[in-house]
């Protein structure tokens, strides 16, 4: 008889494998903390190099017109890669890509922070991009993975990490302000280092991969065409402020990246091992999740955009005092996402918590809209945030989870890198929109007030009226995303990954 088999023919191995997966039960946490410090870095330096631009504009003295490009040039690499990023996590491995994700990022913020011309800066923020687009959705796919067995943990969990994800560019704003301001905007790349360590050697021990398919050929006709696709959008809609809407450097990329997009979803609807297979998109409850991702992704820029540009350029806030004055959401955010996550979601399921959260977005941007001159933080900035950071706490945790759910093993780094291609786009586009429609907005008050249009009084007034249209517009992009998650959703509770329904049952 086989000395591995019980009487009864069980499996001896039984008692071992209870006990490791309790091993793994009391380190997914840890876990958590080191896929939520990888989230922090890869969303914060969305942000942090914000800050440090002037200053490092000033060190190596190249002109202004370049900054954009630091900025695009990160946008570009990582929104463009990161379905590739997805697709290679469930090819290779989502511990190996992550690990490779962190150990890359790093590598380039070294480059970054030691730059001494603009080539070498703009190359580092490409190479960023880059490995962040294998650590994202390798992240989030070892998150869905990590924590598939129990609902009401698993909403914890991604209420914890949804959080990071919505305050982590508030706190680049805060960390970046910090750094150059007391050390140098070199640290604001540097400081990856620090995280970086911490996450490798984390996701070294902690992490452990699911179930690998079988390696198939990769469909390389649908990543060149999502690639140059992405990429000709993001250009196309980066460079819109600058150039105007009906400028071909503007429309050209724009249309040939929409193009590009219809070819890849022809490609992908023919090969027989599709980049992304539609059935992760065409589940109701997870286009709902990524329609829902890309509009709230659009709307968001509008609070820490413009609102950034009227606490500096109004209020007279210093980068610090910028980023102090956004801590106030960045704890709601957190209390919002994690209670949503653990106590509402496994009850009620995404459709009315997402619906309120948009709602609460909403009512925030209104808020916003009567800012003036004569305004000040503690009556009508701090109620908007507030709001506005409990409103995302109940989008993010949620929506995110419900993006993983259901999905099938071999599809879960693809699922988890439309995650965030949905909000790259929608960021995207919400730059592009809101600067257009200020640069509007002010061109034409001016206009309609020529007398006095040199006057600082009646420049500051066409200012704010750019400001409460894009509060306005923001609110109602948020309205309509609760619209539609009150329609799209489905209700009632999460359903569990594909492969563990059966061990849930058990």
């Amino acid at each position: 008889m086989n000395s591995d088999l019980s009487p009864t023919g069980t499996a001896q191995s039984a008692p071992r494998s209870a006990l490791g997966n309790a091993v793994r039960h009391k380190q997914r946490w840890l876990a958590l903390v080191v896929l939520s410090l990888a989230q922090l870095m890869d969303i914060l330096d969305s942000t942090i190099v914000n800050i440090a631009l002037p200053s490092a504009q000033r060190d190596l003295g190249f002109p202004a017109d370049y900054r954009q490009w630091v900025l695009t040039g990160y946008a570009l690499a990582f929104g463009s890669l990161l379905l590739l990023g997805g697709r290679l996590s469930d090819y290779f491995g989502r511990k190996r890509l992550f690990l490779v994700g962190v150990g890359g990022f790093a590598l380039a913020s070294a480059v970054g922070g030691a730059a001494g011309n603009f080539a070498t800066l703009l190359a580092a923020r490409i190479g960023q991009g880059a490995f962040a687009a294998m650590l994202a959705p390798a992240a989030l796919s070892l998150l869905s993975i990590t924590f598939a067995d129990d609902a009401k943990e698993r909403g914890r969990a991604f209420g914890i990490f949804g959080a990071i994800s919505g305050a982590g560019g508030a706190v680049g704003l805060l960390l970046g302000g910090v750094l150059t301001q007391s050390l140098s905007w070199r640290w604001c790349l540097y400081v990856n280092l620090i995280i970086a360590a911490v996450a490798f050697a984390g996701g070294l021990i902690l992490l452990h991969d699911g179930d690998r398919p079988q390696r198939v050929r990769l469909d390389v006709a649908g990543t060149v065409a999502v690639v140059l696709g992405l990429i000709g959008l993001v250009f196309g809609l980066g460079t819109a402020e600058r150039n105007g809407w009906h400028d071909i450097r503007t429309l050209g990329p724009v249309l040939a990246g929409v193009a590009l997009i219809a070819a890849f979803v022809v490609i992908e609807r023919r090969t027989a091992h599709p980049l992304l297979p539609l059935r992760v998109i065409l589940d109701r409850v997870r286009g709902a999740a990524y329609l829902t991702l890309g509009i709230t992704g659009t709307g968001m820029f509008a609070v820490f955009l413009f609102l950034t540009f009227y606490l500096a350029n109004t209020l007279g806030f210093s980068p610090v005092q910028t980023g102090v004055a956004f801590l106030p959401m960045i704890g709601l955010v957190m209390v919002g996402a994690v209670f949503s996550g653990a106590v509402l979601l496994p009850r009620w399921g995404p459709r009315p918590i997402v619906t309120l959260g948009c709602l609460l977005a909403a009512v925030g941007m209104v808020i916003l809209t009567v800012i003036g001159a004569d305004s000040s933080y503690a009556a009508n900035i701090l109620p908007a945030l507030l709001v506005t950071g409990l409103g995302f706490g109940f989008i993010f945790g949620p929506v995110q989870n419900a993006a993983t759910s259901g999905v099938q093993p071999h599809d879960a780094g693809v699922a988890s890198a439309l995650v965030t291609t949905a909000q790259q786009i929608g960021g995207s586009i919400g730059t592009a929109v809101f600067s257009s429609l200020t640069t509007s907005a002010i061109a034409g008050y001016l206009a309609a007030h020529p007398a006095t249009a040199t006057h600082p009084d009646t420049i500051a007034a066409a200012t704010f009226a750019g400001y409460h249209l894009v509060f306005w517009i923001a609110a109602a992009v948020f309205l309509g995303s609760a619209v539609l998650a009150a329609l799209l959703f489905r209700s009632g509770p999460l359903p569990l990954p594909a492969d563990e329904r059966d061990v849930a049952a058990v």
